[in-house]
């Protein structure tokens, strides 16, 4: 059990003692049970809360000591079990035992003190809530109603009265939440219904009205939803939340009156994994509060002397991490943990404290003695990691003092300093011993081999042929008359067409004689495939983000003809040349799941054909392929990054005018040619690994 540890020491036995006496019940009209505690003397000031898991009623009485005979008293009427009291650190409580949850109301009377407790809604069959026979006195009144969305989807809406003091009860029906504020009042300019639906959380719409004198908020929500509410100073805040099924989370059961709620809660994007627990204060101090919540978590709070004041809450199903932080929050205090202790104090307090320690450690500093440490560095440059350590190691040499505590000096102290030996690649390292410490520690993680990258590429390119040819030749030669030598008469008259194949890889000839006509016919066909394939495979090894190249390749010579440019002169002659690489160039990041991030360039040049040069001989064409990009790449995974498809096809036809375009008879006037030509170029790219031993 926590404890409340208070700045200033009471003696409890300077202090008149009060006594429990007695402890007897009545069953009262509508279910309910009065409870009357006796008193030696006329009891004071009491404080009671409620816990909804197990549902009880816990009453404080300071400064009492317990004289009952019996520890329990056994009930068993209307929502009330039992009632039992234990002293302890010179106080009594009384603590009530509920079959279920229920509101209860408490009087006093010289030396007895009444406590009522309700039925419960499951005797009624009615949710608990404000009398509307009953009218408003005490002046209050709805000042402002508000709706605002948190940052875990959730929707607040904030009552806010003219004053403190407003008694507010909240409950679930079904899908809506009711909010009964039986002593105050609302006025007629705030009774309009409200849509929040764009907001995107679970509510819907708040449906303010008068009800008898008080105030009634629906708040209608829509899907499942957990709801909580508290209260500060003279605001009423209702929190609803998407319902969450996270493992381990406990949902509890709410009580008439109040909201059923997850464990886990949150506030203001804060995560809150406290038990659950509702309290119910009406002008309780903040002490008093501190002292339950400690009881609660189990953990010891310490209240500096300055925590002062008192508090009203209705906090309904809250965790108690959170219900620590609405009353820290209400009272501008604020708290620092260490182990199972909080120390709570004022906000300005805390930061003083802090603030004090902070340039105590400074002034500590300042007079600890400086010492010198020479540090090899294995696998890093020792002038990068001096400049890591601060930019202005070579100007911080002299020793620090007055106003250089102000100064950013990064890993070092305002006195220290640091060097560096390019030579041995060592850091030389002047500072106070918890300094030294820090960046050894800090260099036994960076000064620590890399891993290296061994990367693979392919480069392919894949190259297809085709081109058909058909082609004919024929001619008819009439050959009449008388030969001079032979007295013979000859006369030479006909025709001939020639479309060929060229070159053609078949001919199919037939000549018909007769005596005075000769007929040729020749067709000749061409068909040509061809398929090239080129691969070049680049390889490299190289440190995690250290840039690497890799590049082989011919210089290719060729002349240019510089002109004579005065008469007589003789033109010059100059040989150039062009580069025809193979080139990867890359810069490998290792990430933290094991993957490779890869910036990379690749380069294939081929010298397509030579063009010649008027002026003489050739200057080659450079067909140019390459690729430059980023990929993030698993260890081991082959990934195409780039490819080009190029298609060429042709289709080439002659003929004879008109005479080709006869039926059938036409294809001897005609020559047809036909080619395709295909080419790819892919580049795949494989990264592997090469994990360095880490030495001890």
């Amino acid at each position: 059990m926590g404890a409340l540890a208070v700045g200033m020491a009471t003696s409890l036995s300077a202090m008149a003692e009060n006594v429990l006496k007695d402890v007897r019940y009545a069953s009262a009209p509508g279910g309910k049970v009065d409870i009357t505690l006796e008193f030696a003397e006329p009891i004071g000031e009491v404080q009671a809360f409620t816990t909804d898991t197990p549902p009880r009623i816990a009453v404080d009485l300071p400064e009492t000591s317990n004289g009952l005979s019996q520890r329990r008293v056994v009930i068993g009427s209307g929502a009330t079990s039992a009632v039992s009291a234990v002293e302890a650190g010179g106080r009594t409580r009384v603590v009530v035992d509920l079959f279920r949850p229920a509101g209860y109301t408490t009087r006093s009377a010289g030396n007895l003190l009444v406590l009522t407790v309700d039925a419960g809604a499951q005797q009624s069959g009615l949710a608990t809530g404000p009398d509307p026979t009953k009218k408003v006195a005490s002046g209050l009144e709805v000042a402002n109603i508000d709706f605002r969305r948190g940052e875990n989807g959730s929707g607040r809406v904030v009552l806010r009265f003219n004053g403190d003091g407003a008694t507010a009860d909240m409950r679930n029906e079904g899908s809506r939440i009711v909010v009964d504020v039986a002593n105050a009042s609302i006025p007629e300019n705030l009774r309009r219904q409200l849509d929040v639906t764009d907001f995107a959380t679970p509510v819907r719409s708040l449906e303010p009205n008068a009800n008898a004198g008080s105030t009634r908020l629906v708040i209608n929500t829509n899907g499942a939803f957990d709801s909580m509410a508290y209260q500060t100073g003279n605001e009423y805040v209702v929190e609803v939340s998407p319902k969450r099924a996270a493992p381990g989370t406990t949902v509890v059961a709410g009580a008439p009156g109040r909201a059923a709620g997850a464990v886990a809660g949150d506030m203001e994007g804060k995560r809150y994994s406290g038990r659950p627990v509702t309290f119910n204060f009406q002008d309780v101090p903040v002490r008093t509060v501190l002292q339950l919540i400690a009881e609660e978590s189990g953990l010891n709070v310490v209240a500096a002397d300055t925590v002062q004041g008192n508090v009203t809450l209705r906090l309904i199903n809250v965790p108690w991490d959170q219900a620590m932080d609405i009353v820290l929050r209400a009272k501008q205090l604020d708290k620092r943990r260490d182990g199972n202790v909080i120390w709570v104090a004022p906000q300005a307090e805390i930061a003083s404290f802090e603030k004090a320690v902070a340039d105590a450690r400074i002034a500590n500093e300042e007079r600890e003695p400086l010492v010198t440490e020479y540090i090899p560095i294995n696998y890093g440059n020792a002038e990068d990691i001096a400049k890591l350590l601060t930019e202005d190691s070579k100007s911080s040499q002299g020793s620090g003092g007055g106003s250089s505590g102000q100064v950013n000096r990064g890993f070092l102290s305002p006195r220290g300093s640091v060097s560096f030996d390019n030579r041995t690649n060592t850091l030389l390292l002047i500072d106070i011993q918890s300094k030294v410490d820090e960046i050894k520690t800090l260099l036994a993680t960076l000064d620590r081999p890399v891993d290296q990258v061994l990367i693979e590429a392919r480069i392919v390119v894949a190259t297809e042929l085709f081109a058909r040819e058909l082609g004919v030749e024929f001619g008819v030669q009439d050959r009449t008359g008388t030969l001079p030598a032979s007295n013979e008469t000859t006369t030479d008259s006909g025709f001939s067409v020639s479309l060929p194949a060229n070159p053609a890889a078949g001919l199919f000839n037939l000549s018909i004689l007769r005596q005075d006509i000769v007929l040729d016919l020749e067709l000749s066909a061409l068909e040509e495939e061809g398929r090239g394939e080129v691969v070049s495979n680049p390889r490299v090894i190289t440190a995690n983000q250290r840039e690497a190249i890799i590049r082989q390749g011919d210089e290719v010579a060729y002349l240019t003809i510089q002109p004579a440019t005065t008469p007589g002169a003789v033109a010059q002659a100059t040989v150039e040349f062009k580069e025809v690489l193979l080139e990867l160039k890359v810069t490998p990041t290792i990430t933290q799941d094991g993957r490779v991030y890869l910036n990379l360039a690749v380069k294939k040049d081929e010298v397509s054909e030579l063009v010649a040069n008027p002026a003489g001989g050739f200057i080659p064409q450079i067909a140019r392929r390459e690729v430059s990009t980023a990929v993030l790449i698993d260890n081991g995974q082959t990934v195409v990054v780039g490819g080009v498809y190029e298609f060429k096809n042709r289709d080439d036809l002659r003929k004879v005018p008109f005479l080709g375009d006869l039926p059938v008879v036409g294809n001897l006037f005609k020559s047809r040619a036909k080619s395709a030509e295909k080419a790819e170029l892919l580049i795949f790219v494989t990264p592997r690994v090469l994990q360095v031993a880490k030495g001890g």
